[in-house]
């Protein structure tokens, strides 16, 4: 990458084809045959995905912004095609629990450090909205997190379209109804409580804390992390703390309800 020093970022387009499995290979091998392959291509519909590189290295499908290599940009910049049309977003109807290839996609960016957030605003419903928008150069170079296609400087196109932000990257954003657990109550670990954490702890909760600490760039460790609750656990849940906005003896590496919640420690 060029620019390893600036944050790690995710860009969505759409293949403006037909979604479903009948269309997967032929849409991949066109990606090829013009040298515009992102690293990851996806089917909404069959939750079939491919990768057509490492998700460390450059992908080919955004244009470069004047002699600026837009591809290269960023720690990682991993490029997913998803099939379908900007017009119609592929996100409509569609429920993130019964894809667990998507899942997996997700999960793959954030441990490469990607934030949950969309730097430039959620993607835009139209091309004529796209192009009466400026592609902020200072927010794609310094920012980390999610960009439409089409909020990218140098770039032509305006997909992905209005696509669902609580779907990409969070949960469906249908509630569930009041007597089933919610969504994010079967994926993500309940705070155990303050008194959980202590020296002598041993959990694999620990452990998937640790992990996400990592995730979120917040990680202090050396090796790990691992089940037992130690002062370096501690420290990186300090830095996440700070990184919300705590300060003080509200940054004291004690996970809160609040600050846990917002980490999403998946289900061990």
């Amino acid at each position: 990458m060029d620019y390893p020093g600036n944050p790690p970022r995710a860009v969505w387009h759409t293949t403006e084809s037909p979604a479903g499995d009948a269309y997967f290979n032929s849409v991949a091998l066109y990606l090829i045959r013009v040298a515009s392959e992102p690293q990851v291509i996806y089917d909404p519909i069959s939750d079939k995905l491919g990768q057509f590189g490492p998700l460390t290295q450059s992908a080919r499908a955004l244009q470069n912004d004047g002699s600026r290599r837009t591809n290269r940009e960023g720690k990682v910049c991993i490029q997913v095609e998803v099939l379908g049309r900007a017009a119609s977003p592929w996100t409509n109807g569609f429920d993130p629990a019964g894809k667990p290839n998507f899942r997996k996609l997700l999960a793959a960016m954030r441990a490469h450090g990607i934030a949950d957030t969309w730097p430039a605003g959620k993607p835009l419903a139209t091309a004529a909205a796209v192009a009466k928008t400026p592609r902020n150069r200072s927010t794609w170079q310094s920012k980390g997190g999610h960009f439409a296609h089409g909020q990218v400087p140098g770039q032509t196109h305006w997909d992905p379209g209005a696509i669902n932000t609580d779907i990409v990257p969070g949960q469906p954003s249908t509630a569930p109804a009041p007597s089933k657990p919610s969504p994010s109550a079967l994926q993500y670990e309940p705070f155990p409580g303050a008194g959980f954490f202590h020296g002598g702890r041993h959990s694999p909760i620990i452990t998937a804390m640790g992990r996400r600490l990592v995730a979120v760039g917040c990680g202090k460790y050396r090796s790990g992390p691992g089940p037992n609750w130690t002062t370096v656990d501690r420290d990186s849940y300090a830095a996440w703390q700070r990184k919300l906005g705590y300060t003080g003896t509200a940054a004291d590496g004690i996970p809160g309800k609040a600050s846990w919640d917002k980490l999403r420690v998946p289900k061990v």
